[in-house]
């Protein structure tokens, strides 16, 4: 688990969000709540590292399917992602002042926002490191994922709808959960076992036009 990555990650994002609260609080102007998008990128590059098992030949020898490690560490790393975005809430809230809270500002469409960018950010990941570049996985999947989000986000089709305005908060919501249930669909399909591959190698090596030398080998194998 790269711990390392992901709390630098998530220190960044806060470091970041606390000199612009103090920026905000000698100069008497609330930061709005949009400014968790980019306090947060940070966190978000740091999560497609998250897949990656630095043992990998390792954990493909051991009896358990090939999922397990970074289903473990996906786990792992929310609830880190969760405290992170909570404590830049906090901070956020606290350049508010008291008598300014009319209306407050519906946080559940940026609770959905963010949870959609993880979890493409987590199928980028995951689909590069099925790839013969799986060493650069997280390399690859930090701008691939991130030039998607911007595309959502400022494409005027997709703003319609990803967007709040135009889009009303209730269908801002909906729309990103639905992305984050594709992304895992999507996430569950590259972490999927591979041990088929094996098993498709295991028995062209075991067919009947095979040499002797291989019929034996065959045999060691059963």
């Amino acid at each position: 688990m790269p711990w390392v990555t992901l709390m630098s990650g998530c220190l960044a994002g806060t470091t970041y969000l606390v000199v612009l609260a103090r920026v905000a609080g000698t100069s008497h102007a609330p930061l709005g709540v949009g400014i968790v998008h980019l306090a947060l990128l940070p966190a978000i590059a740091a999560l497609a590292f998250v897949l990656r098992a630095p043992f990998r030949p390792v954990t493909q020898a051991t009896p358990v399917p090939d999922w397990v490690a970074p289903a473990g560490h996906i786990l792992l790393a929310g609830p880190v992602l969760a405290v992170t975005c909570w404590a830049q809430l906090r901070i956020i809230a606290r350049t508010i002042p008291p008598h300014a809270l009319g209306h407050p500002v519906a946080v559940y469409p940026l609770i959905a926002q963010l949870t959609g960018w993880c979890a493409v950010t987590v199928a980028a990941a995951g689909w590069a490191g099925r790839s013969r570049y799986a060493d650069l996985g997280g390399a690859v999947a930090v701008p691939v994922s991130f030039a998607a989000i911007a595309l959502a986000w400022y494409a005027p089709v997709t703003a319609r709808f990803l967007v709040e305005p135009p889009a009303t908060a209730h269908a801002v919501t909906i729309a990103w959960y639905v992305i984050t249930a594709t992304a895992l669909v999507l996430t569950c399909a590259a972490m999927r076992d591979q041990w088929h591959r094996y098993t498709r190698s295991l028995g062209r090596l075991c067919s009947p036009q095979r040499s002797p030398s291989q019929s034996g080998r065959c045999r060691r194998y059963s």
